[in-house]
């Protein structure tokens, strides 16, 4: 017989931001279940060397820090399950979710700390290269980039303000695009062509990410393709940003009334983690297309769980309508718009 857990608050992924919504709702007296998913740790456990998190004055690993965070939710009460939602009915409340292993989860609060993974190009030696000169964040790897040749691959809002960020660091940055225009916003593309240090290549691909010779070297070149000619040439770089998207976890959300933007975030109510289903409250990268950071992440799980909490606490009362913007107003929290 399948087993069913119960709980007032029930957590879905395991990265900071589920890992902070864990601590506080176990603080709170909560008991929470944190449901792992596919990568329990999330995406810092495939993070080498994490240097701007705050408290530590010198590089600390990523899954060290992740492994310390779920050491720190289990110790305050949180319980680990290692699963993998795969069916979510959120239309009545307690709400019902059924994980890969046959397990039914009933919860009164779902927090949703799903994440979002970085969309790769799947050109040879990238995922080999990975942490070592192949990134997907400059904000989180350019420092480590400081006076060497970098290069950004991509077309958008991401390629060009990580190419523009990434000068800070570099006085050589290339962005390379398939085509011969930008996607990115005009203001953008105006301060990147005006900005000396960085240069375009036009109608390139990358068709390789090239190691060095030496273990250590890590990526010393893109092989590149002309999307027009064919014609195959080298880019010298030491650092390849790949800013070509992020695909939000959220497809097992899709038809259960919660409302996804055009790109399949969660859309939580502006300074909150509020959703549009009362009880439901998402945080992190499911839900942050902007700053996509660990610290950013585990404030929100923070709120998440804060707001469960809170409604929790008014359970009893409903939950009035935002009449403009028609999300649910946290009734513990003064509404001053």
């Amino acid at each position: 017989m399948s087993a069913v857990h119960s709980t007032r608050m029930l957590i879905l992924g395991s990265g900071p931001a589920g890992l902070s919504a864990a601590i506080y709702g176990a603080r709170a007296g909560l008991a929470p279940i944190v449901v792992q998913g596919l990568q329990p740790g999330g995406q810092l456990t495939i993070t080498t060397d994490v240097e701007n998190y705050p408290g530590f004055r010198s590089v600390i690993q990523g899954p060290w820090l992740m492994e310390e965070m779920q050491a720190q939710a289990e110790h305050v009460g949180a319980q680990m399950v290692w699963d993998v939602i795969t069916a979510v009915d959120l239309s009545e409340r307690p709400f019902r979710l059924t994980g890969d292993s046959g397990a039914l989860y009933v919860c009164d609060t779902l927090v949703i700390a799903t994440g979002a993974q970085a969309k790769w190009l799947g050109a040879p030696g990238e995922s080999e290269l990975g942490g070592k000169g192949v990134s997907a964040c400059a904000t989180c790897d350019g420092f480590f980039y400081r006076g060497k040749k970098v290069a950004v691959i991509g077309g958008g809002n991401t390629a060009v303000e990580e190419a523009l960020y990434l000068t800070n660091h570099s006085q050589d940055v290339t962005l390379v695009h398939r085509r011969d225009s930008l996607r990115a916003e005009k203001i953008l593309q105006e301060r990147l062509f005006k900005h000396p240090n960085i240069k375009v290549l036009w109608n390139k691909e990358v068709a390789q990410f090239v190691a060095g010779e030496q273990a250590h070297e890590g990526l010393v070149a893109l092989s590149l393709r002309d999307t027009v000619t064919g014609e195959m040439s080298r880019l010298d770089v030491q650092g390849g940003f790949v800013a070509i998207g992020h695909s939000p976890a959220t497809e097992v959300f899709k038809g259960t009334g919660i409302t996804l933007d055009h790109e399949g975030y969660i859309h939580a109510r502006p300074g909150t983690s509020l959703t549009n289903i009362p009880g439901v409250f998402a945080c992190g990268d499911v839900m942050d297309k902007v700053y996509r950071q660990a610290i950013t992440a585990a404030g929100t799980g923070c709120m998440a769980a804060l707001d469960a909490e809170r409604f929790l606490q008014a359970a009893d009362f409903p939950v009035p309508e935002d009449a403009e913007a028609g999300h649910p107003v946290d009734p513990m929290v003064e509404h001053a718009e």
